[in-house]
C-alpha cells in the first residue's frame, strides 16, 4: 500500500495485491478491532444431542421397514455433519434433502435440528464464510 498526500491535504492511496484486515486513510484515525466469540456450553451440547437422540428414536419407529436402515443412515450423517470439527452444512442440506424426498413426514423433524440456535452457534463459530453458506442453503440466521 502506498500512501501520498498532496499540498492541498488530500490524501490517495493505492492498494494491491490481497488485503486482509482493516484499513485506515486520513489524519488522527483509530482503530479497534473486536473479535465475537460463540461460547457453546456444555447445556448446549447436551441438549444436540438429546434432540439427535429423540431424532434416532423417532425415525427408528416410524420409518417404513425397507427405509429404516437407510434413514438410520442419514441421522448418523446428519450428526457426523452438525458435530464435526466444523460443521459440514453440505452434508446437511443432502440430509434433508434425502427426507424430503424418501420420507417427507420426518423432513420436518430432521429440518428443526438443523436450524436449532444451537447449531447455529456452531455454525457461527465456523466463521462468516459457513454462516453465509447455511444461509443460502437453509435462508434466513443461523
Amino acid at each position: 500500500m502506498s500512501k501520498k498526500q498532496n499540498q492541498k491535504g488530500d490524501i490517495r492511496i493505492t492498494v494491491k495485491g490481497n488485503v486482509g484486515g482493516q484499513i485506515a486513510v486520513g489524519n488522527n484515525n483509530t482503530q479497534f478491532k473486536s473479535e465475537t466469540h460463540y461460547s457453546i456450553t456444555t447445556e448446549d451440547m447436551e441438549k444436540l444431542h438429546q434432540m439427535l437422540s429423540e431424532l434416532r428414536i423417532k425415525v427408528g419407529t416410524t420409518a417404513q421397514p425397507e427405509k429404516k436402515t437407510s434413514a438410520l443412515e442419514q441421522v448418523k450423517n446428519l450428526d457426523q455433519a452438525i458435530m464435526g470439527k466444523k460443521p459440514d452444512v453440505s452434508k446437511m442440506e443432502k440430509v434433508k434433502n434425502w427426507f424430503g424426498k424418501n420420507m417427507p413426514a420426518l423432513a420436518g423433524a430432521v429440518t428443526s435440528v438443523i436450524v436449532h440456535p444451537i447449531v447455529g452457534k456452531l455454525v457461527e463459530a465456523g466463521g462468516d464464510l459457513l454462516v453465509k453458506d447455511f444461509q443460502q442453503r437453509f435462508g434466513g440466521d443461523s
